[in-house]
């Protein structure tokens, strides 16, 4: 089996300028005879042997490359049937765990207050009764839920979620009555009062 072509790398050829013209010639007959017709030759000089040796494991790995491009394709029935069965097996086992983002060992309630302690941070930007509707909404969860609404979003921002709510329907809290001022809010959040 003989090849048509075969890589030539810079490397070699910077490797060997500035040589000895016969050295260098017995070189390159070395590594296109081995490359093309994967025949080695009998040297004359032991540098031009060296060289050639250095070279030989890269024209190696382009052979076995060439190899087994050269193959011919083999159907593969039976395996994909079997790879298919153990996809659908690993599908079902698949995202057995549902907790994404969510701490185990924190119960809701400690979730639900530090989300609190979050908003408190909003308490003069914002009236408080639409704070607390906003606080309601996001922290609700099922009996049996493991997660609160808002740990269930891709995305959660505090930030543009209270915008967005307050934006939809800001007159609805123009008159916020609340005699508490924000201070307390922020002190009953930490645990102060």
């Amino acid at each position: 089996m003989k090849r048509d072509s075969m890589i030539f790398y810079r490397s070699f050829y910077e490797s060997l300028s500035g040589l000895d013209p016969i050295i260098k010639a017995e070189v390159y007959d070395a590594i296109f005879e081995y490359g093309l017709n994967f025949r080695e030759i009998e040297f004359t000089n032991p540098t031009s042997k060296a060289l050639f040796t250095l070279i030989k494991p890269q024209l190696d790995a382009n052979i076995k490359k060439w190899n087994s491009g050269n193959q011919p394709k083999v159907k593969q029935n039976k395996s994909k049937i079997e790879a298919k069965q153990k996809q659908e097996i690993s599908k079902v086992e698949a995202n057995v765990n549902d907790n994404v983002n969510v701490n185990d060992n924190e119960n809701i309630e400690e979730r639900k207050s530090k989300f609190y302690v979050s908003l408190s941070l909003f308490v003069n930007e914002y009236p408080k009764k639409m704070l607390r509707e906003f606080y309601d909404y996001w922290t609700e969860h099922g009996v049996k839920d493991k997660k609160l609404r808002f740990e269930k979003e891709k995305t959660f921002g505090i930030e543009q979620r209270l915008r967005t709510w307050y934006n939809r329907n800001p007159k609805q809290y123009d008159q916020d009555n609340d005699p508490n001022p924000p201070e307390y809010y922020i002190a009953k959040a930490q645990g102060l009062c």
